[in-house]
């Protein structure tokens, strides 16, 4: 059985370790923007009349899961200050997101981001 642990294992570490680079890089890149690091311009345009219908730039996040004909961005706005918004879209207006600038990331290393205080929130303790 502990054989069996073991092989099932090291063939699991072998499909992680064939990544692509182009998927690892894409990943980090959204794993980035999801944490406000990436700073992206947002453009809603209107496909019939041609305008430019809406455009938000800044450290922003697109939502991961809206429901269909729907999006939520959400932007950082200062060090704990957030604004948050939805937008409705149809079979005439879309949206595409670009990134300003471009970021760093390794191709050959996954990304993990460890934040503590949402696994355990604030606590008060009162003392004697």
């Amino acid at each position: 059985m502990k054989k069996m642990l073991i092989a099932v294992a090291l063939f699991t570490a072998f499909l992680v370790g064939c990544a692509q680079p182009a998927d690892v890089a894409s990943r980090n890149l959204s794993l980035a923007a999801d944490n406000f690091q990436i700073t992206r311009r947002i453009v809603f345009y209107n496909g019939i009349n041609g305008d430019y219908i809406l455009v938000i730039e800044g450290t922003c996040s697109l939502g991961n899961y809206d429901a269909v004909g729907e999006l939520s961005v959400t932007c950082q706005t200062g060090p704990n200050a957030f604004k948050k918004h939805f937008l409705g879209l149809s079979d005439n207006v879309t949206y595409f997101a670009e990134q300003i600038e471009s970021a760093d990331t390794d191709l050959y290393h996954y990304r993990v981001i460890f934040r503590p205080s949402t696994i355990i929130p604030d606590a008060e303790v009162d003392l004697p």
